[in-house]
């Protein structure tokens, strides 16, 4: 598949995970009261879930087994949800950014990560 390709269905599949992440983030912040960085992580898990179906099917077209590929994109999940909370506490908690631009950032450089460990390692073909 074109790597022009894939970052379109990539880009399009962040769009509906996005969009579970922020609605999820918005509603504990705003409704529910809840601190950003915990609202995020939720927010974080919400859309890995929209992120994984979709990206296996769409964007990589992966032939690989669900039990060789969820344990794979939990792992790269897993160290984005690292970088996810480390990245807004340090741009709420010390730089005093906005949460929602603090997520906003944060999601730029989560979505690089992913792609890349998910298209070189999680879907690579075998």
């Amino acid at each position: 598949m074109l790597l022009s390709r894939q970052i379109s269905a990539f880009v399009i599949v962040g769009l509906f995970a996005v969009i579970a992440h922020y609605g999820a983030l918005i509603a504990l912040v705003e409704i529910f009261h809840w601190d950003a960085v915990p609202a995020t992580l939720v927010g974080y898990l919400c859309g890995g879930v929209a992120s994984y179906a979709l990206n296996r099917r769409h964007t990589f077209e992966s032939e690989r087994t669900h039990q060789e590929a969820v344990w794979r994109f939990a792992a790269v999940a897993g160290i984005g949800f690292l970088i996810t909370g480390g990245l807004m506490s340090f741009f709420v908690g010390k730089m005093l950014i906005p949460y929602l631009l603090a997520q906003a950032l944060t999601t730029g450089i989560v979505q690089f990560w992913s792609f890349l460990g998910n298209k070189l390692w999680t879907f690579r073909e075998t």
